[in-house]
């Protein structure tokens, strides 16, 4: 969604209360925000056809399936080339372990990747075996999470 719509107080309250609790029915979403069904309906049916909204999905505990270990590893490419860029970009994101990647400016990498596995011993083989055979793959840098402080899913609206 390239364009920013227009949205008033009802659309936003939408919005927020969706971001807390996507599997709220209708009804209770329409008596939160004050709103008959009907028009709370076609309220949601407008923002996701506009892209606002683009899914739902489950918040998984990554410590009750294993997962122990966080990782931002900040990659840095040998050449600066859309070809270069494009290939790495394809490799990362099939990736299951890969959870967010960014390119990005102000450092000496060319992409901050977050990882999530459930150990040491995972984490070598996915840095070794896997991200560092990826072709441009000039420099690595990892750093690991001790806590996450602030960790939201939902945007300001």
């Amino acid at each position: 969604m390239g364009n920013k719509i227009e949205m008033d107080r009802f659309d936003r309250q939408i919005l927020q209360v969706l971001q807390q609790d996507g599997r709220i029915s209708n009804q209770d979403l329409a008596d939160r925000i004050g709103l008959s069904p009907s028009p709370c309906l076609r309220r949601v049916r407008a923002l996701e056809e506009a892209g606002v909204i683009t899914g739902y999905r489950a918040l998984l505990d990554a410590k009750a399936l294993g997962y122990t270990l966080m990782a931002l590893i900040y990659i840095a490419m040998d050449k600066h080339t859309p070809d270069r860029f494009e290939h790495f970009e394809q490799e990362i994101s099939i990736i299951p372990e890969v959870l967010e990647c960014l390119l990005i400016t102000g450092q000496d990498a060319d992409y901050q990747i977050k990882v999530i596995v459930c150990d040491m011993e995972a984490y070598q083989e996915l840095l070794l075996n896997r991200i560092n055979r990826i072709q441009g793959v000039n420099g690595v840098h990892s750093s690991f999470v001790l806590r996450r402080v602030v960790d939201k899913a939902t945007l300001p609206v």
